[in-house]
């Protein structure tokens, strides 16, 4: 039985008649079988050699007449197609603020809210090009100034924000005005007016999150500009599109004198499911001190630190072991089915983190899948 490889667009068998072969980069590499042929059969070998030198004329003719008719065999690519195992394409990756942050507020002067309708610096993931985050979430970091005013605009996509710095800032969605301090999520369903604005005297910067990806193959995101900068609003001090910080650690801490190690998976307050069909948003604490289970899941996440100091300890699904440090407001990546734990390295205190995840997509879709490993 031969099994036919494609590399390069390039059909090469797997195996000749009576050699060993390798495949390795592409490249088909035939060593001679070590098997010592008498006189009397090498003429049976070259008869052989003529019949495979005239199958593969024939099935290199097939591959080339088949080119043009729009069409691929699928047993060249099936490895590819059925995985063994998940395979993203994204990487781990991480964003320290630190570095981000000068290159943030220097965009304030390179360009104005009103001129870039959106001052976002995407965090793009090096394995893959924008709106790449992780294969199925979009983020980046947004900033306005005292000030400014970002253009209301409504899109298809589900867009949330996790308020990173900065007060007195406001997004408008549908004629509510929410006002944004520090670790707020601020939805924005699909196809809602919104702009954004400060009336604080420092700059506002969040981390955007949003379902982007997803329309790279539903083609179907697009958005519309409203005739004035701000959409009509006013003030509301209760929303379910605002969603705090401080109820969200309360019920973190609850065990925490018990329990080293807590999550909340935020909920729509509209219909107590997850904020939206496509993506969502998790807490996490963890104490001093502690490291929390080894798990995996098909779930990919754009981590948020809110609070505290510590690593992860992050395997690929190729098996490629990371150990990511990071500290308050650093941004880091994890591709769909990584082994993660997480460890707080203070001596006291409890390290809070904050999460995008599309686990709704992946639940919906009954793709879900968790493992705790030891």
């Amino acid at each position: 039985m031969r099994r036919i490889v494609r590399g390069h667009n390039q059909y090469m068998l797997k195996r000749y008649p009576f050699t060993t072969t390798t495949h390795h980069h592409h490249q088909l590499k035939t060593q001679p079988n070590k098997t010592q042929f008498t006189m009397a059969n090498r003429a049976n070998v070259s008869g052989a050699k003529s019949s495979t030198l005239s199958t593969l004329s024939t099935e290199d003719q097939f591959y080339t007449d088949i080119a043009s008719k729009n069409v691929e065999p699928l047993w060249t690519v099936l490895n590819k197609m059925v995985p063994p195992k998940p395979n993203p394409s994204s990487v781990v990756t991480a964003w320290p603020y630190e570095d981000l942050r000068p290159v943030l507020m220097q965009s304030g002067i390179v360009v104005s809210a009103e001129e870039a309708e959106r001052r976002v610096l995407m965090l793009v993931n090096p394995a893959r090009q924008a709106p790449y985050t992780t294969d199925t979430i979009y983020a980046g970091l947004q900033l306005i100034l005292p000030g400014e005013t970002a253009p209301a605009h409504r899109h298809v996509a589900f867009a949330l924000r996790f308020i990173v710095e900065g007060s007195r800032g406001f997004t408008a969605v549908e004629g509510q005005k929410l006002m944004m301090e520090r670790g707020d999520v601020i939805l924005t369903p699909s196809w809602h007016w919104h702009d954004h604005g400060s009336e604080g005297d420092g700059p506002m910067v969040w981390l955007d999150g949003l379902d982007l990806p997803v329309y790279r193959f539903l083609p179907v995101n697009f958005a519309e500009n409203y005739e004035e900068a701000r959409y009509p609003s006013e003030l509301s001090d209760n929303s379910n599109w605002k969603l705090p910080w401080a109820p969200v650690q309360a019920v973190l801490d609850e065990n925490k004198e018990t329990e080293t190690y807590a999550r909340y998976d935020y909920k729509s307050g509209e219909h107590g499911k997850h904020l939206s069909k496509t993506i969502s948003g998790q807490a996490e604490r963890i104490n001093a001190g502690a490291t929390t289970k080894k798990v995996r899941e098909t779930v990919s996440f754009v981590y948020h630190v809110y609070e505290g100091e510590g690593y992860s300890t992050i395997v690929s699904p190729e098996g490629k072991e990371e150990k990511l440090q990071w500290k308050g407001k650093d941004t880091f990546a994890v591709p769909a089915w990584s082994i993660i734990s997480h460890t707080c390295t203070q001596e006291c205190g409890s390290a809070y983190l904050f999460a995008v995840n599309d686990r709704p997509m992946v639940e919906s879709l009954g793709l879900y899948k968790r493992q705790e490993l030891k």
